[in-house]
């Protein structure tokens, strides 16, 4: 799975282990029981957000990598990882497919996506698999690990932001995720949940927002993605999914609302080139709703 990262443990090179088999059962016993070191390689991360939505195909991969690229491009250091384990996108929407993690003294260094200048640090698990049809087919425990190996191995650096893509849903991914976020003294500044406005959406956002309750993990705010279509040629935007749901759901539950964000065909192809839609088409009404989206979560 990862014969790309051969060599001694990232983080002990005495130590025998080869991360390659880190998953077999003794490992996974340690690494889900034994309570975990302040880990190197988060801590000089400022301030993490998660990404959530309890429905999948709501475009939150889409969104969690037109957000980094976005923050990038205003000048902050930014990271991404992609928890989805068994469906990663990021990769895909940032156009990195075929891309290897390579491994230096320090641990594992992540993929470099958008400008060079400020590059966004992306990381998944995407890039230690032979080939995109290859299944992940894993329970929960190597789950646990990975991800932990994830938040530990990677060399992520000066970071101002760390922003982590989950899978649809309240489970292994995003309970593993904030308890290592917990244990390793990270500030989890809260959880930015996305939703399209349709209510078979916006019904399973209300149970993620109950989990983030459970998890004791702040939520930012609410997106209503996908929020009508706009016309390349006209910039007309075409409500075709209703409209107003994800800011109904954000009333009744007391959080914010970050916008509406429209589709747009042009996403796609800056989501390829790695180029934020806010410098490709800045005066598009999805780029002002994403720089919209960005000024409401950094507000103080």
């Amino acid at each position: 799975l990862v014969a790309s990262l051969s060599g001694p443990c990232p983080r002990d090179p005495a130590c025998p282990r080869d991360p390659r088999v880190a998953t077999s059962d003794r490992d996974e016993r340690s690494m889900a029981e034994a309570a975990p070191p302040v880990p190197s390689g988060l801590g000089r991360v400022k301030k993490v957000w998660l990404i959530l939505s309890g429905k999948g195909g709501v475009g939150k991969s889409t969104m969690s990598a037109q957000l980094a690229v976005t923050l990038a491009a205003t000048g902050s250091k930014v990271a991404l990882l992609d928890v989805d384990l068994c469906g990663p996108s990021i990769p895909r929407v940032l156009g990195l497919e075929g891309k290897e993690v390579m491994q230096s003294t320090e641990g594992w260094m992540p993929v470099l996506a958008g400008e060079e200048s400020n590059p966004v640090a992306v990381m998944s698990i995407a890039f230690l698999l032979k080939s995109t049809e290859e299944a992940v087919v894993w329970r929960g425990p190597k789950k646990n690990a990975m991800i932990k190996q994830f938040l530990e191995d990677t060399v992520w650096g000066e970071r101002d932001y760390l922003l982590i893509d989950t899978p649809p849903g309240t489970s292994d991914e995003q309970i593993s995720t904030i308890e290592h976020l917990k244990a390793s003294g990270c500030v989890i500044e809260g959880a930015v949940m996305v939703t399209t406005p349709q209510d078979v959406s916006v019904v399973d956002v209300r149970k993620e927002i109950s989990f983030c309750q459970k998890m004791q993990v702040p939520v930012l705010g609410l997106v209503e993605n996908m929020a009508g279509f706009v016309c390349p040629c006209c910039d007309e935007c075409t409500d075709i999914f209703s409209r107003g749901g994800g800011e109904a759901l954000a009333t009744a539950k007391a959080i914010p609302f970050l916008g509406r964000v429209p589709l747009d065909p042009r996403v796609a192809a800056c989501m390829d080139a790695g180029t934020p839609l806010s410098k490709a088409h800045p005066e598009s009404p999805a780029a002002l709703a994403l720089l919209q989206v960005l000024a409401k979560l950094r507000k103080p």
